[in-house]
């Protein structure tokens, strides 16, 4: 068998590896929405994902946590989608925290 080496399928595993935070409250909300989610989304959001696993794990619990929003329009959008997806997927363990 051979790996899929095409661009797209190296930034999928790359975006995988960056969503793996260690911390659980994160994987447990980038992870599945990466998986789930991340292919149906228009270009323009895509990037906004690709941006935001960026960003510093303290500033992403924040966020993801409903804290505190990103004050940037694109940043604060895909949160909310990540966010929305989580409450609205069957992810009980999200439920508890």
């Amino acid at each position: 068998m051979s790996e899929d080496t095409s661009p797209d399928a190296i930034l999928r595993k790359r975006l995988y590896w960056h969503s793996r935070r260690g911390m659980w409250e994160l994987d447990l909300l980038l992870i599945p929405f990466l998986e789930q989610r991340y292919d149906q989304l228009a270009q323009e959001e895509k990037e906004a994902f690709q941006s935001l696993i960026k960003e510093e794990d303290q500033d992403l619990f924040a966020w993801l946590m409903r804290r505190e929003w990103p004050q940037e329009p694109q940043r604060k959008r895909i949160v909310q989608l990540i966010v929305e997806h989580a409450e609205t997927t069957d992810n009980s363990a999200y439920r508890t925290l």
